[in-house]
């Protein structure tokens, strides 16, 4: 048994405690829900056990190589595969949790990102940002990216041959985040996700399944800023997901 093993069923146990002791209604220790410092937990204790248990013969290691987030944004930092490496400030890699159970994916850097390298980070991202509060969850505890890395000029719609080029980058994020929910922001990353060329409007409200990852599209945050009337509508999807992850409404409302 590992000593990150050890340590993190020492840390388990003494959490557990501290529930039996002050009852779990609420219990939250360093700003987050017992509840989904629980689930981060055993996502930890499973994938140590992954990485101590002796390799079956015959088994292929998977795709990535156990590569970590640093090892794929050193690749993007020099990417140069497409024509958006030529107008970029910064490359725009990916924000948050690394063990996240959710993140969240939009569709490409704008100006602020593009400036400041971090994704959502402008208006789009303030309101990003209020809706994850209303789930419950922080900007910290999920993760953040898009399908492309660099900023299309004039922020268009990337290309489908620049997010062809882009894709491998988040896919490999992906096999190494492992989160086990996808929230889609809006039609460019729902349709490049599920291969799909059905509207956002026929996308949303429901799960789809992304290579076992449980995946629900809603309206992009740039989309509700220019529409505040469909925020209705992507405050259910995000109930649907916080059903799905068993979080409760911090408001009170059903």
């Amino acid at each position: 048994m590992s000593r990150e093993y050890q340590q993190a069923l020492r840390e388990l146990s003494l959490r557990l405690e501290t529930l039996k002791i002050h009852g779990h209604g609420g219990v939250a220790t360093d700003g987050e829900d017992w509840r989904l410092f629980l689930r981060n937990k055993l996502k930890e204790l499973k994938a140590s056990v992954a990485k101590n248990k002796p390799a079956t013969a015959g088994a292929h290691a998977p795709a990535g190589g156990g590569e970590t987030l640093e090892d794929i944004r050193a690749e993007v930092e020099k990417c140069r595969k497409c024509a958006l490496a030529k107008t970029r400030t910064n490359t725009v890699f990916g924000v948050g949790n690394p063990k996240a159970e959710l993140m969240f994916i939009g569709e490409g850097p704008g100006a602020e990102e593009d400036a400041q390298g971090e994704p959502f980070v402008g208006r789009a991202g303030k309101l990003l940002n209020d809706m994850i509060g209303a789930m419950g969850l922080s900007r910290g505890q999920v993760y953040i990216a898009n399908i492309v890395k660099c900023r299309p000029p004039g922020n268009r719609d990337p290309l489908p041959e620049e997010a062809e080029k882009c894709m491998p980058y988040l896919t490999r994020q992906l096999k190494a985040i492992k989160p086990e929910y996808i929230c889609a922001l809006g039609a460019v990353p729902s349709k490049n996700l599920l291969n799909s060329e059905d509207t956002i409007g026929k996308l949303r409200g429901r799960f789809h399944d992304y290579q076992g990852i449980n995946l629900l599209a809603t309206y992009h945050p740039s989309y509700l800023l220019r529409n505040p009337s469909a925020k209705g509508e992507s405050w259910k999807d995000l109930k649907l997901l916080m059903d799905k992850m068993g979080l409760e409404d911090p408001r009170g409302k059903k």
